[in-house]
C-alpha cells in the first residue's frame, strides 16, 4: 500500500471526486504556505531529479537543487548511483557550487575536496583527508565525517531522491501509474532539447496549466481546426491521468493518445496527417515525431479513399514502426487495451508532468523559487528513442518564455500562468470550480497535497 495515501483525509475520497469540489487558493498565495511546504511536502516525498543520460560513467555527477537544498547525484560505479547531500560535514560549505542562475551543475569527479579546508570524500562518501585531525582529540570519527546520503532510486530512466530516511520506496510511491507506463520503455529514450525559465506564478499553478486538455479549445483555439479535444481524467492513487474521450459513447475511441486517433474532417486520411504534423511543428517538435508525420503525410498515396479511421491510424502506426525499425528504433510492444489505459498524459505527485508515446514523451517538472509563492523554475524537456549511438547531445537552456523559443503551443501556456497568478488574487473570486470529468487530476492533486500540508482540503460544493 501506498505510504502517503495511508494519510488520513476524512473530507473528500477519490470518489468525491466525480462530484462538483472546490479547493481554496491559499497553496499558491500564502507565503506562509510556502514557507511550511519546506518542512511537510518537499522532504516527505520522491522527487525527480535527473535523468540516468546524465551520468553515463563512473565518477559523473549532476546537482538536484529543492529551495535551499542541494543534491549530488553521482554514479560510484558501472551500476550503482548514490546521492549526497551538497555539504561539507565541517563547517557546511556546499561541495558543489550551486548559483541561482544555473538549473543543475554537471561533472566529473575522482573525489571531492571543500573549497574551504581542504576536507576530502571519496565516490563513497568517506571522509579521506582532513588536516590537522589530532586537534580534535580523538572526537571525529566516520560517522561524523562521512557525507550524508538522502534515499536515491530510479525508475524510466529518471533518478528520484527522499529527504526522508523512513520513507517508501520509489516503486510503491509510484505506482500504479509506474506499472502502466513500464511497456513504454521510458529508460529507452533520451533527451530531444530540455529548457527552463524562472517564471512568475507559483509552481502549482504552472503545473496545473499541463494536467488537462480541458483548456484546449479556450488557449490552443488553432487546433480545434484538427481534432476534438473532450477529454477525461482520473484518479490513481496519488496520481492521475488524462487522455480524450469521446461525448458520444457510440464513437469511444480504444486509443487516446495524439498519434493514436484520426484528425477532425471528412477524409480521415488528411485528417490524420494534419493533426499529427500540427501537434508535431506547434509543440516545439515534440508532440510526435518525424517517422511518425513521416507516415501520415503518405496516408493518401498509401490508401484509397473511403478507408474507415480505425484502418488509416493502425496504417500510420505500422508503417511508422516499421520506418523506424529500419533505422534501427524498435518500438515496444504495446497492447491497444494498454495503449487505451495509459491515456495521453501521467502527473506524478508532486510535479512531475509525462505525455508519453510510443517512442516519445514530452515532459514538465515546476520547483518553488525560493519562498516567494508568485515564482517557479519552470521545466520542459522532450524524450525521443533513437538508434545506437545517434542520441543528441544537449544541456540545460535558460530560454525565454517566448513562441520562438519554446513553440507556439506553449508559448500560449505561458501566456495563462503569470495571469492566473495574478487573477487568484482578486477580491472578486469565488473560488475555484474544477471541471469534475475534465479535471479531475487537479483536485485529486488538492486531495493529496492537503494529506501532506494538514489544510486547504478540497469540499464539495452545494448544490
Amino acid at each position: 500500500m501506498n505510504k502517503s495515501a495511508d494519510i488520513e483525509n476524512p473530507e473528500i475520497s477519490i470518489e468525491d471526486l466525480e462530484e462538483p469540489l472546490t479547493y481554496p487558493v491559499e497553496a499558491f498565495l500564502s507565503p506562509e504556505y510556502a514557507k511550511q511546504e519546506r518542512e511537510r511536502l518537499w522532504p516527505r516525498v520522491w522527487q525527480m531529479a535527473g535523468r540516468l543520460e546524465d551520468i553515463p560513467e563512473v565518477g559523473d555527477y549532476f546537482t538536484y537543487n529543492i529551495l535551499d537544498e542541494s543534491i549530488i547525484i553521482i554514479r560510484t560505479a558501472p551500476d550503482t548511483i548514490k546521492a549526497y547531500y551538497n555539504v561539507c560535514p565541517h563547517r557546511g560549505r556546499q561541495l558543489i557550487n550551486t548559483p541561482d542562475d544555473e538549473n543543475t551543475v554537471r561533472g566529473r569527479k575522482a573525489n571531492f575536496v571543500c573549497g574551504f579546508h581542504g576536507w576530502t570524500y571519496d565516490l563513497e562518501g568517506r571522509n579521506t583527508y582532513v588536516l590537522d585531525p589530532e586537534d580534535w582529540k580523538g572526537a571525529l570519527n566516520a560517522e561524523r565525517t562521512c557525507l550524508s546520503e538522502p534515499k536515491v532510486d530510479t525508475w524510466g530512466g529518471w533518478v528520484y531522491i527522499n529527504m526522508d530516511p523512513d520513507c517508501e520506496s520509489l516503486r510503491d510511491f509510484l505506482e500504479p501509474a509506474a506499472s502502466i507506463l513500464d511497456p513504454f520503455e521510458l529508460g529507452k529514450m533520451r533527451y530531444k532539447w530540455r529548457q527552463w525559465a524562472i517564471y512568475p506564478c507559483n509552481w502549482k499553478t504552472a503545473i496545473e496549466a499541463f494536467m488537462e486538455p480541458y483548456h484546449v479549445a479556450g488557449t490552443h483555439t488553432q487546433l480545434l481546426k484538427y481534432g476534438e479535444f473532450y477529454a477525461y481524467s482520473k484518479a490513481y492513487g496519488i496520481h492521475g491521468v488524462s487522455g480524450f474521450d469521446e461525448r458520444d459513447p457510440d464513437r469511444k475511441n480504444s486509443q487516446s493518445s495524439s498519434v493514436t486517433r484520426a484528425g477532425k474532417g471528412g477524409d480521415p486520411r488528411v485528417s490524420t496527417y494534419e493533426l499529427v504534423r500540427e501537434n508535431y511543428e506547434t509543440v516545439n517538435y515534440s508532440a510526435a515525431t518525424e517517422t511518425l508525420v513521416n507516415a501520415a503525410k503518405r496516408l493518401v498515396d498509401e490508401l484509397p479513399e473511403g478507408t474507415p479511421a480505425d484502418q488509416v491510424i493502425a496504417h500510420m502506426m505500422a508503417s511508422a514502426k516499421a520506418d523506424d525499425a529500419a533505422r534501427g528504433v524498435i518500438w515496444p510492444e504495446i497492447s491497444p487495451e494498454h495503449m487505451s489505459e495509459a491515456g495521453l498524459a501521467w502527473s506524478l505527485f508532486p510535479n512531475q508532468t509525462i505525455l508519453q508515446g510510443v517512442t516519445f514523451a514530452l515532459c514538465y517538472r515546476t520547483r518553488p523559487y525560493g519562498d516567494d509563492p508568485n515564482k517557479c523554475i519552470f521545466e520542459s524537456y522532450a524524450l525521443e528513442r533513437y538508434p545506437e549511438g545517434e542520441e543528441p547531445v544537449t544541456e540545460w537552456v535558460n530560454a525565454e518564455p517566448t513562441a520562438e523559443k519554446w513553440g507556439s503551443v506553449l508559448a500560449q501556456d505561458f501566456a495563462n500562468m503569470e495571469w492566473v497568478q495574478k487573477g487568484m488574487k482578486s477580491r472578486g473570486f469565488r473560488g475555484t470550480l474544477p471541471n469534475p470529468h475534465q479535471e479531475r487530476k487537479i483536485t485529486n492533486f488538492h486531495r493529496v497535497l492537503s494529506q501532506y500540508m494538514g489544510t486547504g482540503s478540497p469540499r464539495l460544493l452545494d448544490k
